[in-house]
C-alpha cells in the first residue's frame, strides 16, 4: 500500500467518523427510533473499522511484523512494534467486536451500545488514524 493508498484511507476514515458525529442523537431514544440515523451511523462504524484494520495490516507489513490471525488481532500486533499503546489496542478489538455484529447479526444491535460509541468512542479512531498516519 503506497503513501497516496493510506492518505486516502485516512481521508476516508475522517469522512466515516465525522458522518457517524453529524448523524448520531442526542439521546439513546432517538436513535432507537430513527432508522435512517441508525444504518447511516452501523454502516460508517463498520467502514471505520474496517479502514483502521486495513491500516493496522499495512504498518504491519512495513514493520515486518507476523500477520495476526484475526481482525482484533492486528491492533494487539502494533502493540510490540510500537505504533498503539495496549490501551488503545484493547478499544479498537472492541470496535472490531462491533463491526462482526453489524456486519453478521445487524437485528441484535444494542443501540445504547452504538450511541456510547458515538458519543463516547470516536476519538479512538482519530487516535488510531494520528498514529498510523
Amino acid at each position: 500500500m503506497d503513501a497516496d493508498v493510506v492518505a486516502a484511507k485516512l481521508e476516508s476514515l475522517r469522512r466515516c467518523v465525522a458522518r457517524v458525529e453529524a448523524r448520531c442523537p442526542a439521546t439513546v431514544d432517538a436513535l432507537t427510533t430513527d432508522l435512517d440515523a441508525q444504518d447511516i451511523i452501523a454502516l460508517n462504524l463498520s467502514r471505520a473499522v474496517q479502514l483502521c484494520v486495513d491500516l493496522a495490516l499495512h504498518r504491519l507489513s512495513t514493520s515486518g511484523a507476523t500477520a495476526p490471525a484475526t481482525m482484533g488481532g492486528a491492533f494487539d500486533a502494533l502493540v510490540p512494534v510500537g505504533t498503539i499503546t495496549a490501551a488503545l489496542a484493547g478499544r479498537m478489538k472492541s470496535a472490531v467486536g462491533f463491526r462482526n455484529l453489524a456486519v453478521h447479526q445487524y437485528e441484535a444491535m444494542d443501540w445504547a451500545i452504538v450511541h456510547a460509541i458515538c458519543t463516547e468512542h470516536l476519538g479512538d479512531f482519530r487516535e488510531f488514524a494520528k498514529l498510523v498516519g
